[in-house]
């Protein structure tokens, strides 16, 4: 062993010497070769000591005397062709991280191995990257990030093989003992790989048994690294973004998200529910396949119960924050979670309908809050908002004061509504299930429809017939809502009797003009005025049940808007 090293010492010396010697000599050079636009003056019987492909190009060309070799597909390009021709001539040159990747690859492409010559630059190359290189996880990441532009050689010589073994086996190690703080430094590592390579490391990490929120942690990092535009604007209120959705910038991130939920591991709930709300609405926003969609969607569903409104409405807008983006999803994450608690009550034996667990309530009171906060938009339009409003249980809301807030926004941003359409909103909620405050502010509020008031005023009379007010309601609540439809029909129809009755008054009054007869009109005016006395003591609400009960409603008390968004 010594012995070789003394004659790779000598061969080295000798290579230096003669080198120092062609230059001092200023021999003019016998051959050029051009890499890409650069050119090389140089001299044959240098190149042919180290390089055996050369040897063969000058071999066997048809030229007499080769004067102009082209070199433009050697790996690294012109840059480590000139460390390459140094070599051959003695000179000295760094090998780093950075370079020793393609001068391997220069050294195979040139033939530049120990078996043509001792010591040649590929056994050098090599004893850097086994005992340098690949020697920790950094210095493989880099090597590993420059044989991207060196494929397939790179492939071809194990070295992104290597570098991908040291780089999973590092990062389990560290996952699970870090040595550096802080403790996911490795993570941010593995951002500035190129998505193929980094789905060798999660498959090499998955096969040494990493953990789950190992791998989640790595994948959490790269995402926002490579996605930083898309994917780290948690706020619903991003800049806006101009490029085409046919763009190569589109279509690499479009890869990338669904390469990257591809690599997601087994356990449903390993990541927050704000990351995949984001890459959720980043796989929406790119137009990525429906599979890696709802794969997003199912996961979110399992740990609904997380959710926040914001994260709901990082769901909904677009990138500028300006427009409603997409409510088809927050209604399939809806459904799903529904259904997955309609499933357990079933397994447990328990009714879906009566009782709900309180995951579904702390869902119910989010659900509600955000559609409070879409309400306000133009096109969300009634079908929408009832859409998601009745995918929760009405069982799960014990009080419908959030959800009446909600509609109380809508009907406020939507003015020109008619009154069956303000029913239709309305519809979603349970009038009896408000409290006290939400009655007071319902009976006064004049967006609400005529339905709803009468409700509001009618439960509050029976409260205080029945001398106590317990917002929880009344026993029997479903005679109490067909006494209340019966009150509203005989209402509806009194109003309807007395438009039809001020049409005929109005239609005589004009006749009696035309014929000016005074005795007539008089006799008219006496029938009208008495029929009129009469329709006017019909009163849905003097029934035995609340014949004690004045007809007096206080108009002097300031108009309550605790609930009101004015």
């Amino acid at each position: 062993m010594a012995l070789s090293i003394r004659n790779d010492t000598r061969l080295t010396l000798a290579m230096e010497r003669t080198g120092q010697w062609v230059f001092s000599q200023e021999i003019p050079s016998d051959v050029v070769v051009e890499v890409g636009e650069t050119n090389f003056d140089l001299h044959k019987f240098m190149l042919v000591a180290k390089s055996n492909f050369i040897r063969k190009l000058i071999l066997e060309s048809k030229e007499h005397d080769l004067t102009i070799i082209n070199l433009s597909d050697i790996p690294g390009g012109p840059e480590i062709f000139e460390k390459a021709a140094k070599f051959c001539y003695g000179v000295n040159f760094e090998i780093t991280v950075h370079n020793v990747a393609a001068l391997r690859c220069a050294a195979e492409y040139l033939q530049m191995t120990d078996k043509y010559s001792d010591g040649n630059l590929a056994g050098r190359t090599e004893d850097f990257l086994s005992q340098v290189a690949l020697n920790s996880l950094s210095g493989a990441v880099v090597v590993l990030k420059t044989c991207q532009d060196l494929l397939p050689m790179a492939e071809n010589l194990n070295i992104v093989k290597r570098c991908v073994d040291v780089i999973s086996t590092e990062a389990c190690t560290e996952g699970n003992f870090p040595t550096r703080s802080p403790p996911n430094w490795w993570t941010q590592q593995l951002s500035i790989l190129d998505i193929a390579f980094f789905e060798k490391i999660i498959g090499g990490m998955k096969l040494r048994g990493a953990k789950a929120v190992t791998v989640a942690s790595a994948i959490i990092t790269y995402s926002e690294r490579s996605l930083r535009d898309l994917v780290r604007d948690h706020s619903g209120n991003g800049t806006r973004l101009l490029d085409s959705d046919d763009s190569d910038t589109r279509i690499r991130q479009r890869e990338v998200v669904e390469s990257i939920v591809a690599l997601f591991p087994a356990e449903k709930t390993i990541f927050p529910i704000n990351f995949l709300c984001c890459l959720l609405r980043t796989a929406i926003f790119l137009r990525t396949a429906n599979s890696c969609k709802n794969e997003l969607e199912r996961r979110i569903s399992a740990i609904m119960e997380h959710v926040t409104v914001d994260d709901l409405l990082v769901l909904s807008f677009s990138y500028d924050g300006a427009r409603l983006f997409d409510l088809e999803s927050v209604r399939r994450i809806l459904s799903g979670f529904v259904e997955r608690e309609r499933s357990m009550a079933v397994f447990s034996g328990g009714d879906f309908r009566d009782s709900c667990s309180t995951a579904m309530q702390r869902v119910v009171k989010t659900v509600d809050a955000y559609l409070g906060e879409i309400a306000i938009y133009n096109e969300l339009s009634i079908s929408k908002f009832n859409g998601i409003a009745n995918l929760v249980p009405k069982a799960a809301r014990k009080v419908d004061d959030n959800l009446y807030r909600a509609v109380d926004i809508y009907l406020k941003a939507h003015p020109n509504l008619g009154e069956i359409e303000r029913e239709k909103v309305c519809s979603v909620m349970d009038p009896l299930k408000l409290s006290h405050k939400a009655r007071v502010h319902a009976s006064q509020n004049k967006r609400l429809p005529v339905q709803i008031v009468v409700h509001a005023l009618y439960y509050d009379q029976l409260k205080l017939r029945s001398g106590a007010d317990n917002d929880g309601g009344l026993q029997d609540s479903a005679a109490i809502r067909a006494q209340l439809e019966a009150d509203v029909s005989l209402m509806r129809e009194n109003v309807a009797l007395r438009s039809e009755l001020m049409k005929m008054k109005l239609y005589i009054t004009d006749m009696q003009k035309t014929q000016g007869t005074t005795s007539s009109k008089s006799s008219s005016r006496t029938f009208f005025s008495s029929l009129s006395r009469k329709l006017g003591k019909l009163n849905p609400f003097k029934s035995k049940d609340t014949s004690n009960i004045e007809d007096v409603v206080d108009i002097t008390k300031p108009r309550r808007r605790r609930f009101s968004i004015s």
